[in-house]
């Protein structure tokens, strides 16, 4: 228990104050109540005696009696704040630990189970802290007290008394010790069944499609067993252990009670005495009998206390002292090697490329070349394990996430709008911006048409995820986030590759507003679409093999001119007449960039 109520403090933070007052008053209340059942001792033997100090008695046990509930009322409200501002700090805490830990662990979580931390994690540790340990100690402390007050009736009785507890003890730490295994595999089980919950309802139309839904999901039901499994086991080992604290302490308390008869039946101790220990005994030895159970609330908060630790204890990236000040919107990596933390193998093998201002670069290459990897260290998803990325000749190790951020936008292929409005989405770049510099970023972005048509105009929700527009739309109202926030630099990954002819004229329109004048790095899965690039980079395996414009690498031969003849043969196998007209010759455009190449595929 003292481990838990030291790493109980360290999670309450500036709140610890809290804790420690309420445990404070629970003691001055459970003092109190031991005396006011002490008191017992005297009320009984002044009733017996005929004594006129009985009324007396009675207006100290009362006494005791009234500041005990005034002293537990007081107790109540700081347990109160506990439960609403503690809970408050420590999700405004783990939320700011989200925002600046390496991007490359937080993608490794599960969301079923960072949601489970956030959110029941948290409801373990503080909505039973307080209230936990003031049963603890009044659990404790009364007994206690009125046992010392026992010895000053009858050493004997008080003797007695103080056997059942350490008879007890070994029976709770056996409890521990059993339980505390079980309560943890059963917390990692409701993680594993939230984050498949998830999972299952967010794919749902995939399991529909191939009917896999019901009991064939196999994942969900294999992790809704393990649950099951775990709760099972946990109760077994909680059952006997409860049953057989509970019986110590009600044997203890029956065979003390006959103890102290006996003595009365040799003349040895005044029949009052009795009596007020049979009623002391009925008040305390429930309290007591139950005590094991609270082992089993103290294992649940050790693991929510765990599993929150665990995560605020994720270092961000260090950010290094700066020598030197951005002085262009260059990005370059230089000498870089990076592996994922678990891989077996590294990415990106010593690669120099950079990024010219006010340029296009395309990064081409097949599916695991490293394309992605290079835009993501970009960003600082996480830093490689050797070489630098620089921005304007800085090391982007020595700037500010905010401040790094503020020169880059990123367009992903796959969009995420918030169940919010339109306006509210493209807000997002710029909390500051007005109506008016959001709209005409929307305009820019080629969003006016479809948004005319909705009911509420820019006001109409978008649904979770996007949901209530096409991929289209949606892709256009990432790129009018874009032109909102007004970045030097542009990463690209491919925003119309999934898209229909319609649509992907449209977003095409939308980024030739975005990338003008600005430095742009774009993830080109289709050729045709970059064929106008002002460079091109060609990635293998996480290394550089080529670079230079369409024209150049089409003359050199190699990588690129293989993927670009093995692409254009893909077209030639497509269904006559089943496509539109120009449906693959999307590119970038790049005309309205002064000194940019307009070349068609």
């Amino acid at each position: 228990m003292r481990d838990t109520f030291r790493k109980m403090l360290e999670i309450c933070g500036s709140h610890a104050y809290l804790m420690r007052r309420a445990l404070v008053l629970a003691f001055l209340a459970a003092v109190c109540q031991g005396l006011a059942y002490a008191g017992l001792f005297g009320f009984f033997d002044a009733l017996f005696a005929g004594s006129e100090t009985v009324w007396w008695w009675v207006g100290a046990i009362a006494f005791f009696i009234a500041l005990d509930a005034a002293l537990r009322y007081l107790g109540t409200r700081a347990e109160w704040r506990i439960y609403i501002d503690v809970a408050d700090e420590v999700r405004e805490d783990l939320g700011g630990q989200l925002r600046r830990m390496p991007a490359e662990q937080l993608s490794a979580r599960r969301t079923g189970d960072l949601n489970m931390v956030l959110t029941s994690n948290v409801q373990d540790v503080v909505s039973i802290a307080g209230s936990l340990y003031s049963v603890v100690i009044i659990s404790i402390v009364a007994p206690s007290v009125t046992i010392l007050a026992t010895l000053f009736v009858d050493w004997r009785i008080a003797l007695a008394l103080l056997v059942v507890f350490p008879v007890a003890v070994p029976v709770y730490m056996a409890i521990r010790r059993r339980g505390s295994r079980a309560t943890r595999e059963s917390n990692e089980a409701h993680a594993d069944v939230a984050s498949q919950l998830v999972e299952y309802s967010q794919g749902l139309a995939v399991l529909r499609a191939t009917r896999q839904v019901g009991a064939r999901s196999d994942r969900l039901r294999d992790s809704l067993r393990t649950l099951r499994e775990t709760q099972a086991t946990g109760n077994e080992l909680g059952t006997w252990p409860s049953i057989l604290m509970s019986t110590i302490v009600q044997v203890g308390i029956v065979a003390v009670t006959a103890f102290s008869a006996a003595f009365v039946l040799d003349s040895s101790l005044e029949a009052s005495v009795v009596f007020a220990l049979v009623a002391i005994s009925v008040r305390f030895s429930e309290p007591l009998a139950l005590f094991a159970n609270l082992a089993v609330m103290f294992d649940f908060m050790e693991a929510a206390i765990e599993r929150i630790a665990e995560l605020l204890a994720v270092a961000p990236l260090s950010v290094e002292k700066r020598t030197a000040d951005i002085n262009d919107a260059e990005m370059a990596l230089e000498g870089v090697s990076f592996g994922y933390a678990g891989g077996s193998a590294p990415v990106l093998k010593d690669l120099t490329v950079n990024f010219p201002p006010q340029s296009l670069t395309a990064l081409v290459g097949s599916s695991g070349s490293g394309k992605t990897t290079v835009t993501r260290l970009l960003t600082r998803y996480a830093d490689p394990q050797q070489g630098t990325v620089t921005l304007g000749g800085v090391d982007i190790r020595t700037l500010e996430p905010a401040e790094l951020m503020r020169h880059i936008s990123v367009v992903f292929q796959d969009v995420y709008l918030f169940d919010d409005t339109i306006t509210e989405n493209i807000r997002l770049a710029r909390p500051d911006a007005t109506d008016a510099e959001i709209e005409a970023a929307a305009r820019a972005a080629n969003c006016y048409e479809f948004v005319s048509r909705l009911p509420q105009g820019y006001d109409t929700t978008v649904g979770e995820i996007g949901g209530a527009l096409s991929g289209g739309e949606r892709q256009r109202i990432s790129i009018a986030r874009a032109i909102l926030k007004d970045a030097p630099i542009v990463i690209l990954d491919e925003p119309t590759s999934a898209l229909d002819t319609e649509s992907e004229v449209a977003v095409q329109q939308a980024i030739d507003a975005l990338v003008r004048d600005r430095t742009v790095i774009v993830i080109a899965h289709r050729l045709s679409t970059v064929v106008a690039a002002d460079r091109i980079v060609v990635l293998d395996d996480g290394r550089l093999t080529q670079e230079g414009t369409h024209t150049e690498l089409m003359a050199q031969g190699g990588r690129y001119a293989d993927m670009w003849a093995a692409q254009q043969s893909a077209r030639r196998w497509r269904i006559a007449g089943s496509e539109a007209p120009g449906a693959d010759d999307g590119r970038w455009h790049t005309s309205a960039q002064p000194g940019r190449p307009t070349g068609a595929s």
